[in-house]
């Protein structure tokens, strides 16, 4: 980004800002909801997509940076939302929204987006932007819209620096079902939507929420699996007592040490009685946590659905070395110098080396840190569900 000073006279027709905690203002053309959100800055290099990741709960407390630029112009419709809880706050393009031409569409983006309190700011130097997030980090801000131009920006600013942004954050508490739910849903196929779960006698996977995406439960269904789903402070006594054949750790938002807190004891339970395990995400980290590692908070973050990633752990047989190209929305990593040596390696990034994936040695558990439910590839990481699934119906015969 250019010197701050640059962006601080605004603009004729200027009614959105986002203002950066350094000082930074940039002015653009808002649209969606009226009003202002504080949160932290990332970037996502998704070409489709953008109503799941709005919708996204691992999103919460982020605004985000499209750097594709045509955003918006498939409309939004009710089918692609991921789950009704908190995503993200606010969007960043950099070509104002257009009319939808898509055959799915229900209604416009922007409206969309009002509807469901989200601001977006259009026009908007988004490589420029993406730049400065690679160079210097994910900034604090508050993006903010309003029709009539009028911003106080020594508060907006004042706002900024005092978010204290997501490193001992505990998210997953904001963002997690507030009761137990059997999960009814089945997956979509084209001129159908969405199927319904059946509930005869199959594997029953008790699913922690800190944030779910609600295509990995459909992931589940498909696969062959019967789903309970429960908040995200559940007990392992309550867990227990619905008798998992298997317990999946779902993704989420914020700060993994801060989420560990309460989901570690809950984890290290569960392994001891060899309950087998499977997490996607913020559910890697909390696996990678109660195994005896750590978490750190990433430069940039990862966040696209074109992250290719290679399994080097044994056990793939020939399919050692395979990639796979993932969807991957995640600002912190498990630190690998910290994995335990009864903890091997299984995932590794191939853009900067940090770790995707773990399995613990002699026990049924095994996580990966980006989302195959998305289905980038697009099948690529959908034997992962299977994988988990198979292991239970092989342990109720």
């Amino acid at each position: 980004m250019a010197d701050p000073a640059t962006f601080r006279a605004q603009p004729s027709g200027a009614t959105g800002v986002l203002v950066l905690a350094d000082g930074t203002v940039v002015w653009g053309r808002g649209f969606g909801a009226v009003g202002s959100a504080v949160g932290e800055v990332c970037f996502n290099t998704a070409m489709t997509g953008y109503q799941e990741v709005m919708t996204d709960p691992s999103y919460a407390a982020q605004i985000v940076t499209f750097t594709f630029p045509h955003i918006g112009n498939v409309g939004a419709n009710g089918e692609d939302v991921e789950s009704k809880v908190e995503g993200a706050v606010g969007c960043i393009v950099r070509e104002d929204v257009t009319e939808p031409s898509n055959f799915r569409s229900i209604e416009r983006f922007g409206e969309w987006m009002a509807r469901n309190g989200k601001i977006g700011l259009s026009g908007i130097d988004t490589r420029a932007l993406t730049r400065r997030i690679r160079q210097s980090g994910a900034p604090n801000a508050v993006i903010a819209h309003a029709p009539d131009g009028k911003f106080d920006i020594p508060a907006l600013l004042e706002r900024a620096k005092a978010w204290p942004g997501l490193e001992g954050m505990d998210l997953a508490i904001r963002v997690t079902r507030e009761g137990q739910e059997g999960w009814e849903g089945g997956y979509w196929t084209l001129g159908k939507g969405y199927g319904r779960a059946a509930f005869d006698a199959k594997p029953h996977v008790v699913a922690i929420d800190y944030g779910a995406k609600d295509n990995i439960f459909r992931n589940l269904v498909r696969a062959g699996a019967r789903v309970t789903v429960v908040p995200a402070k559940t007990s392992f006594d309550a867990v227990m007592a619905l008798k998992p054949d298997g317990v999946f750790l779902s993704n989420g938002p914020g700060d993994p040490a801060a989420t560990g807190e309460y989901a570690v004891p809950v984890i290290k339970a569960l392994l001891d009685a060899d309950v087998p395990l499977f997490g996607i995400c913020l559910g890697h980290q909390m696996l990678a946590l109660a195994a005896g590692a750590k978490t750190i908070k990433m430069h940039q973050g990862h966040r696209g659905a074109n992250h290719p990633v290679q399994r080097v752990g044994e056990g793939w047989g020939e399919t050692t070395g395979l990639v796979e190209i993932t969807s991957m929305n995640h600002g912190f990593a498990v630190d690998v110098a910290t994995l335990p040596e009864n903890v091997e390696q299984t995932h590794v990034s191939l853009f900067d080396g940090t770790n995707c994936g773990i399995s613990i040695k002699g026990k049924r558990a095994f996580a990966v840190q980006y989302h195959p439910e998305a289905s980038p590839g697009p099948q690529d990481s959908f034997y992962l569900f299977e994988k988990f699934v198979g292991m239970l119906a092989r342990e109720t015969v």
